[in-house]
Parts: C-alpha cells; sequence; structure tokens
C-alpha cells in the first residue's frame, strides 16, 4: 500500500471566502448554464443540478418538477418499459431528464426495447465503481450505438480514469463520487473512496483539459455544499 501524504478535502473541510461584487443581490445571479458537451457534439441548457436515480428521487414527478426551475433528473432503472415511452412520448423537451442504465445484460435489452419506441437523447451509465476494463468497454459500446445521445457515466474519483472514459469510452460527463454519499457504505464496508472536494478539484481539471464535463455526485449535505462543489470546478450537480 502506499499512503498520499498530500491533504485532501471533503466539503466539510472548507469554506468560501467572501470577494468584492458588483452584484446587489444574489437574486440577480443567473445560473443558467449552457454546455457544448464534447462526443455527442450536443447542447446541455439550465440550471445543472441533477436528482439522482435512487429509486426515491429519479421519479417521473421529481422530473416534472425539476423541469419547470430548468433542472435534471437522471430516473431510477426501476421503471417498466411501457411507462418509459409513456413519459418520454409526453415530453416536448428531452434535454432535462437522462435514461439510466447499468452494465448488465439485461439493462442492455431493456435500453434497446425503448430505444426502438422512443427517441434517446440522454443516456446515464451508473455503477458504483467505474475502475473495470468492463465498464469502460460498455460505455464505448453505448456511444456507437447511440453517438448523439448526451452521455453520462461514473462513477469514479480520479483524473486518469476520467480521461479514459472520455477518449475511450466517449463519455460527455463523468460523475464524480465513491464513497461520499450520506446513505453510501463504500468506505465502511469496502475501504474504498476519496474525499469528495479533492476529487472534484482533480476530476474537473482532467475533464476540462479534454473539453469534457464532471458532475458531483454525493457529498453534498447542505446547500453550501452545492455551491462549493460548483466552486470546485464541477459543472453539474446531483443530489
Amino acid at each position: 500500500m502506499r499512503i498520499i501524504e498530500d491533504t485532501k478535502l471533503d466539503f466539510q473541510d472548507v469554506l468560501i471566502r467572501p470577494q468584492r461584487s458588483a452584484t446587489a443581490s444574489r437574486k440577480e445571479v443567473d445560473i443558467i448554464r449552457t454546455f457544448k458537451l464534447r462526443n455527442s457534439n450536443q447542447k446541455w441548457s439550465g440550471v445543472p443540478i441533477l436528482a439522482a436515480n435512487m429509486d426515491t428521487t429519479g421519479t417521473f414527478a421529481m422530473a416534472d418538477t425539476l423541469d419547470k426551475y430548468g433542472m435534471g433528473t437522471c430516473l431510477h432503472k426501476h421503471y417498466s418499459i411501457d411507462s418509459l415511452c409513456e413519459f418520454i412520448k409526453q415530453r416536448t423537451d428531452a434535454n432535462h431528464f437522462f435514461y439510466t442504465l447499468g452494465t448488465g445484460k439485461k439493462d442492455r435489452e431493456k435500453l434497446n426495447q425503448v430505444a426502438a419506441l422512443v427517441p434517446i437523447n440522454n443516456i446515464c451509465i451508473d455503477v458504483a465503481n467505474g475502475y473495470t476494463d468492463y465498464f469502460v468497454n460498455r460505455v464505448a459500446e453505448i456511444r456507437v450505438q447511440f453517438p448523439k445521445a448526451i452521455l453520462m457515466v461514473g462513477n469514479v474519483c480520479s483524473p486518469e480514469i476520467v480521461q479514459e472514459l472520455i477518449l475511450q469510452g466517449g463519455a460527455d460527463i463523468i460523475k464524480i463520487g465513491i464513497g461520499p454519499g450520506s446513505v453510501c457504505t463504500t468506505r465502511l464496508i469496502a475501504g474504498v473512496g476519496y474525499p469528495q472536494l479533492s476529487a472534484v478539484i482533480e476530476c474537473a481539471d482532467a475533464a476540462h483539459g479534454l473539453d469534457a464535463h464532471i458532475c458531483a455526485d454525493g457529498g453534498c449535505k447542505t446547500p453550501g455544499d452545492v455551491v462549493k462543489a460548483f466552486g470546485a470546478g464541477s459543472d453539474f450537480v446531483m443530489l
């Protein structure tokens, strides 16, 4: 084992020092962003906050509500094919939700069935730990199958795999975070993880150098943590 001696930080370890601003009020701040995605060559516009694809948060109701504010939702993986197709057909703007799948055979078969019936614009490939050749290869296969889909994948927490998923996997947005989530037991059970603020800083630098993007996923317990995630360089924040 090699011990990293450099200091690594979580959100609770830092505060943002205030600086002079020409803005008279926080209400004047425009938080709508427009991103040009690297590998899909698509644009995403809105408030870059996403509901996570957990079965209690990545719901149709959540997607409908957050869409009113320009925010997005990663739909959970447990909806039926019929209900997914019906939901997608009703959307006039498909920019603010992501179809979510894992890397299993059944996940892929379900995606193919849905895609045969309705257009799939945004895809989130979600696994607990993206550090396998198998995961990178599955991401690359989805990119070939859906060349124009905005592809968000993860989770990882270090620059090297971020670059590999962008360059070899064809991903547009990399989800950053292993172990920081409030209901995640990865640190306790597997002893695996990385302090989230440092992960975001380091991975944002790697992605932005390739004109790609990241999404901070996990570790936000307060609105201030969301601000810190954006300040650290994250393009999207998942809650």
